[in-house]
């Protein structure tokens, strides 16, 4: 189901900021609307290890990832992602756009924009069906309309072959999700701030 190994990259996949700086950024927009981002602390290093083994990297032309914050998944995305291959991200907060735009990496196109806008915005620039979309949005804490209107949207851009990947801190995201997607998997990592469980969620 996986496969790991990084292939060559164009860029250098990084903007060059400390992790003091980012943590910075990332605190002064939690306190600005944390119900937009569900934790204090980025992603660890082993919650982005077991979502994105999920990942055939071979096939991935074109992933989409949902909030991506400070690039902490976006970052180690392009590290893995062929050469030709294209990211998309949908970022909501202007401080993150800002941050996320300064990765020197051409693959990777940065969209202010609610991750519902993703079916339009594909359309727009003719970028055909996604093989993966990545989301860590807190599903949870945002109205169920706008929770399912991004999963039917994501669904309808999805490859039949493709998946998304959803990693919440909250259980209760299953059942949306599996009334949306064919299949649904999961996966639970604990060595994270907060424990999160990854799902797999076919369309």
């Amino acid at each position: 189901m996986s496969n790991e190994s990084p292939r060559a990259q164009r860029g250098n996949g990084s903007n060059g900021h400390s992790r003091g700086h980012n943590l910075l950024v990332f605190g002064r927009t939690f306190l600005k609307d944390p119900a937009m981002l569900g934790s204090l602390i980025p992603s660890s290093r082993y919650l982005v290890r077991r979502a994105l083994r999920q990942v055939d990297w071979e096939r991935a032309d074109l992933i989409v990832e949902y909030g991506p914050g400070l690039g902490t998944f976006t970052e180690e995305i392009l590290k893995r992602m062929r050469p030709d291959g294209r990211l998309l991200v949908f970022e909501t907060q202007s401080d993150f756009v800002r941050h996320l735009e300064e990765i020197q990496d051409p693959r990777l196109e940065v969209i202010h924009g609610s991750a519902e806008e993703v079916a339009a915005a594909l359309e727009e620039r003719g970028a055909g069906r996604a093989d993966y979309v990545l989301s860590g949005i807190p599903f949870s804490l945002m109205p169920e309309a706008l929770r399912d209107s991004i999963l039917e949207h994501t669904r309808s851009i999805l490859d039949p072959e493709g998946a998304m990947l959803v990693y919440q801190f909250s259980p209760t995201i299953r059942r949306p999700l599996e009334r949306v997607f064919r299949q649904v998997e999961s996966e639970f990592e604990p060595r994270n701030v907060l424990p999160a469980t990854v799902y797999l969620c076919h369309p």
